[in-house]
């Protein structure tokens, strides 16, 4: 027993000793548990992703296991998929700079000139999280279809003679319901950005003759910065990605890539060929992603 004692009162002298002296460690040490577990869900899928990507459909089901680049070469050779690729990164860039724009001066609002009362302000900016994703995408269908709100509208104002055809099933009917799904997500990282901006710093700025816009320039946004490109990323990835805005209201020109990976892994039953799309898309947005964070923490530093 009083081996066993002393046993155990040297393994905590030695854990006590060594989250001391190697703080960093220790906290990785006690979270490796569940680091494992979320490494093992996330990278699992994704190298059996990319095994198959280099495996060949033979039809009715049945896989060559080989290794072929001809998933690939199929990507290339097509321009037809280059254009879904392109079509992705234009609406999902378009869908993240319209949410930044519009969710910007609300959070700056929330910070800077609610005083009382933040709270509500926070929670009634949530409140579309309260509401199906699949509901929001339905409600702009029949804003922007044929006999819907705007259409019909401007026909009984007598402004149009005929309904407008482009406000649904293409591109643009894309980004408008995305971007008012995403803009949420665009407020709360940028409002706790601008929360942690010390106020003596504009007063300071303000002092030394800087009027509202100089001040906003020089010292509010480059602050806030942070925020900006966390809601970028956030909703960059995201909307890339999406399948069901595209599938509803995006019609045969708003078909993004994640529509042309569900139909190879559906109807076209051609998994090697989709999983090769799925592992393009997923490295170009995570390229795309690295160099937008990194350019736009250049320029910050340069204005700063």
């Amino acid at each position: 027993m009083t081996s066993a004692a002393g046993n155990s009162s040297t393994r905590r002298s030695r854990k006590r000793w060594f989250s001391q002296s190697h703080p960093e460690s220790f906290a990785y040490l006690q979270l490796s548990p569940g680091l494992l577990l979320v490494a093992a869900a996330l990278l699992a899928p994704l190298c059996i992703l990319v095994i198959a990507s280099f495996w060949t459909s033979q039809g009715g089901g049945e896989l060559d296991t080989g290794f072929s680049l001809a998933n690939y070469a199929k990507l290339l050779e097509r321009p037809g998929y280059a254009t879904i690729f392109l079509r992705s990164i234009a609406i999902a860039g378009s869908v993240t700079l319209i949410a930044i724009v519009l969710a910007y001066p609300l959070a700056y609002f929330v910070a800077f000139d609610v005083h009382k009362r933040k709270l509500i302000w926070l929670l009634l900016i949530t409140l579309p999280f309260w509401t199906s994703y699949l509901l929001r995408v339905f409600a702009w269908k029949v804003v922007l279809g044929w006999n819907g709100a705007i259409n019909s509208g401007l026909l009984s104002l007598g402004i149009i003679d005929e309904p407008f055809q482009f406000l649904l099933y293409n591109p643009v009917s894309v980004v408008i319901t995305m971007s008012h799904a995403w803009a949420t997500f665009a407020i709360l990282p940028i409002y706790l950005s601008l929360e942690k901006i010390d106020r003596n710093l504009l007063d300071a700025a303000a002092d030394l003759g800087d009027g509202p816009l100089r001040r906003f320039l020089r010292v509010t946004l480059p602050l806030s910065m942070p925020g900006v490109i966390a809601a970028s990323v956030i909703i960059f990835i995201p909307t890339v990605g999406d399948y069901i805005t595209p599938a509803l209201v995006g019609g045969p020109d708003g078909l993004m890539v994640s529509n042309l990976i569900q139909a190879q892994f559906g109807k076209a039953n051609n998994w090697p060929f989709g999983a090769a799309v799925s592992v393009v898309a997923i490295t170009s947005v995570t390229l795309l992603s690295v160099v937008f964070v990194s350019t736009v923490r250049r320029l910050t530093a340069k204005v700063r």
